[in-house]
């Protein structure tokens, strides 16, 4: 499947189990909501799996923001906390994808590379650029939802695809380090 069409699937994920979640709170329609709850969070672990096993970085950014501009679409307007949180991720993972750019131009991304001398802005040798920064906070954000008590076992399931494909990302992230600044393994 395509980007458009794995994106397509993660919007109509987070939007089941929205109405799923709706529905378990109304008188009568708790089955159905435990329906569209339970195909919403099978598609979205199917999606996300998809997505790690293409080891796209750029892919695995944007089936993630997606995600969250639609948890974020779909939040209470009054819950502050959560609503930052995602604005701050999807503002992240914005600045992701413009790594991606950046590190497409080998010279831009040499040059920009010299910015990153402590070893504190340095992972395995290369940049500790946005885009690792993003993806360690978004590691965090998704650590922190699994402690939360409540949760079943299969939204467990999907917080911990999650957080591997920022951990598969950050790992295609680095093979394109090594191409922009020439260092072979």
């Amino acid at each position: 499947m395509g980007k458009i069409g794995l994106v397509n699937d993660i919007f109509i994920s987070v939007n089941s189990i929205d109405i799923g979640r709706k529905m378990l709170a109304t008188d009568g329609k708790e089955h159905q909501g435990r329906l569209s709850y339970e195909d919403g969070i099978s598609l979205a672990l199917t999606s996300f799996q998809e997505a790690q096993t293409s080891a796209d970085c750029e892919l695995l950014i944007l089936s993630e923001q997606a995600f969250l501009e639609q948890e974020l679409h779909f939040c209470h307007d009054n819950d502050v906390i959560t609503r930052n949180s995602l604005t701050q991720a999807i503002q992240d993972f914005e600045d992701s994808l413009r790594c991606l750019k950046t590190i497409g131009v080998t010279a831009l991304y040499q040059a920009a590379e010299t910015t990153y001398s402590t070893t504190k802005n340095r992972t395995q040798g290369f940049p500790r650029d946005i885009f690792h920064q993003a993806c360690d906070a978004h590691r965090t954000r998704l650590s922190n939802s699994l402690r939360t008590p409540g949760i079943n076992m299969i939204e467990k399931a999907v917080l911990q695809q999650r957080m591997a494909n920022m951990k598969t990302a950050v790992g295609s992230y680095i093979e394109k380090q090594k191409e922009a600044l020439a260092i072979t393994s």
